[in-house]
């Protein structure tokens, strides 16, 4: 069987002396796409912070590829193929588009080409400051720019938190066409579950750190009463 690409082991995590994530396990293969689901405080977003090294571990290993990297620091870890695209859109506003995708440009197969061919607004908007931006197309910049890094995981925490429909769209579009372009596996945490399932081949489940539930993402959709359980909502 081959290596995961990202896995937990056992993996306690908190901040100060308040553990948020408690024996948390999971393994993500190359390729993989994983839905993240759970009510607020869940710890969806600290699963997240947790892989790319930013909260405590207290216990348990992580690793990416077979490499134990639970003591790495955030950009040895990103420089190992872990791309985070975090719920505040953070870009450089002094910086026009097409300046935003190439300080973080590395060799691979996310190129400016492959970014305009996947966002064609941001090929439009190429000229103007990050600052001039719309918040959808800074979002959208945001991930792009990530893409850019040319990560071997790409962890996105609610992508599609507060924009527009129009916008969402877009960016729905835009990560299902990542997720089957095969040069990355896929992370999403996000509150719309329907949309999260849509776009990812396995799911999880998250209550109070702890994962309660797991399946493919087909299953789960079609599976409202779980859904209605853990989620407090009908898809």
């Amino acid at each position: 069987m081959a290596e995961p690409l990202l896995e937990f082991r056992d993996v306690r995590a908190g901040y100060g002396e308040a553990v948020v994530l408690d024996g948390v396990s999971l393994a993500l293969p190359a390729n993989g796409s994983l839905a993240v689901l759970g009510r607020n405080g869940a710890g969806k977003t600290t699963l997240l912070l947790t892989a790319m090294g930013f909260v405590h571990l207290g216990r348990g290993s992580i690793h990416m590829a077979g490499r134990d990297v639970s003591r790495l620091p955030p950009h040895h870890r990103s420089r190992l193929g872990l791309g985070w695209v975090p719920q505040e859109r953070d870009i450089f506003p002094s910086l026009s588009v097409e300046e935003n995708l190439q300080v973080a440009h590395r060799p691979g197969r996310w190129d400016i080409a492959a970014i305009y061919a996947l966002f064609p607004r941001l090929e439009e908007r190429r000229g103007n400051m990050g600052n001039h931006l719309s918040g959808g197309e800074q979002q959208m910049l945001t991930i792009a720019r990530t893409l850019m890094t040319n990560p071997a995981v790409l962890l996105l925490d609610e992508p599609l938190e507060g924009l527009a429909p129009i916008i969402v769209e877009e960016l729905t579009g835009a990560v299902r066409r990542m997720a089957a372009d095969g040069s990355m596996a896929i992370v999403l945490v996000e509150q719309r579950a329907e949309l999260a399932l849509a776009l990812t081949s396995d799911a999880m489940v998250m209550e109070r750190g702890m994962i309660v539930h797991r399946a493919r993402s087909a299953d789960l959709a079609a599976d409202h009463t779980l859904l209605d359980r853990y989620l407090g909502l009908i898809a």
